[in-house]
């Protein structure tokens, strides 16, 4: 007679019935039911995780790289007569030209950045102005298409354009007029005097990362040279790249391009301490949660342990009709792996969901709270983000079925190896 192979149907049977059978017949105990609850929770919780987890990356790194440029290329520091460090570009047409034909690179633009005192009925704020052309502009991704606009970014030659935490700051609206007041102003005979200047807001943008829309200001080139005594000549050359990511290729292409009197500053080196902040907590919170995911697994060895004493006289039986240590091992492995599938596939469906729908349960949470919960000023951040990806979600699975499988095989080689005339000695 031929035996039955591995998994058989039968075994399938026998676990589907003991999983089936009610507390007073020796069946499914509440340990089995706290495992299955913990392991959904723990998962849940691990994919909940990781999807803000990605989240914060995946904004953090788009609003630097849509609202900042990718490279920026400085002259090398001067000192002039009065002492002061000049790194002004005064070659910058030829050198934005020069960068912006090569291969990789998407746009090259000149600038001037300088910081001023704002103020508008009596309400003051310290902002940071960047005069640069309109067509320029343009082509600052989260400025030109941002979360929320109010105005017209075509009109940005006739005024400045502010960012919306800055005209809540000063209770700016489009058409309303700002005063931008700079300590280094006009050269006199008698010294410098602040500038004051008065300019229409046609443009309010929100780009959702608190330290751009609370600060910044774009003023146009030409009257930021005006503005800032910059007559000729520029602060820095913005470079904007088709692939951030491999930025640190384009490095040497870019300085030969430029000439070798410049020095270059990439995103990497401006915010690579916060995204290397982020990656290390990334990792600490994956290890916690993957520890209690263990906890929630290691759950189903008791509730197995108490399967097995509650049928011991059933597995004498099985034995004694011709069943096989492998076949019994493999019964009560099927039992302990359907919880933690069960409690596997729970857990995707409640993580995943908490990732789609983060920002009503946020709100919900936010108004229990009596609001306050989320500061951008201390985030960077205006909401909560998640970014369900597939591989998270995929890292959370093989994690809680791994460490299923591999709890469950500790009590059913115990079953396995009871003996069958021990089992059935008091029966």
């Amino acid at each position: 007679m031929a035996t039955p192979p591995p998994f058989s149907r039968y075994e399938f049977f026998i676990a589907w019935r003991y999983l089936r059978a009610r507390r007073a017949e020796g069946g499914v105990s509440v340990m089995t039911w706290i495992s299955f609850l913990g392991i959904a929770l723990a998962v849940a919780a691990l994919i909940a995780t990781l999807a803000v987890r990605s989240g914060f990356r995946y904004e953090f790194v788009g609003t630097i790289l849509g609202a900042n440029p990718h490279v920026s290329i400085y002259d090398q520091a001067e000192v002039d007569e009065a002492g002061r460090v000049d790194r002004t570009l005064e070659n910058y047409t030829e050198i934005a030209e020069a960068v912006r034909v090569l291969p990789g690179v998407a746009h090259a633009a000149a600038v001037v950045r300088g910081q001023v005192m704002a103020s508008h009925q009596g309400r003051n704020a310290g902002v940071e102005v960047i005069g640069i052309a309109p067509e320029d502009l343009a082509r600052v991704p989260l400025v030109a298409e941002p979360e929320v606009a109010r105005g017209d970014i075509a009109r940005f030659d006739e005024g400045v354009a502010i960012g919306s935490g800055v005209a809540r700051e000063l209770g700016l609206d489009i058409g309303d007029r700002v005063r931008l007041i700079s300590p280094d102003g006009a050269r006199t005979a008698f010294g410098t005097s602040p500038r004051v200047s008065a300019y229409e807001v046609v443009y309010i943008f929100q780009v959702g990362r608190w330290d751009i829309d609370r600060v910044r200001v774009y003023m146009p080139f030409s009257e930021a040279q005006t503005y800032f005594n910059r007559d000729g000549v520029a602060d820095e050359i913005e470079v904007m790249l088709d692939d951030p990511e491999e930025v640190g290729g384009m490095v040497l292409p870019i300085l030969r391009a430029a000439g070798d009197e410049v020095s270059l500053w990439t995103w990497r080196d401006s915010s690579g301490a916060f995204l290397q902040a982020l990656q290390m907590e990334d990792n600490i919170m994956f290890v916690i949660l993957s520890i209690l995911v263990l906890i929630a697994t290691m759950n189903i060895v008791s509730g197995l342990i108490m399967l097995v004493k509650n049928k011991s006289r059933d597995i004498g039986v099985l034995r004694t009709v011709g069943l096989t240590e492998g076949a019994v091992l493999r019964v009560f492995f099927i039992c302990g792996s359907a919880i933690g599938v069960a409690g596997t596939l729970a857990g995707v469906a409640l993580g995943c969901a908490f990732a789609i729908w983060i920002d009503p349960i946020f709100d919900f949470v936010n108004w229990i709270a009596g609001g306050g919960v989320w500061d951008p000023s201390v985030r960077f951040l205006s909401s909560l983000p998640a970014r369900l990806e597939w591989g998270d979600v995929l890292s959370a699975v093989s994690l809680s079925l791994g460490l299923s499988f591999l709890v469950t095989i500790f009590p059913a080689r115990r079953a396995a190896r009871m003996n069958p005339v021990e089992a059935l000695r008091y029966e």
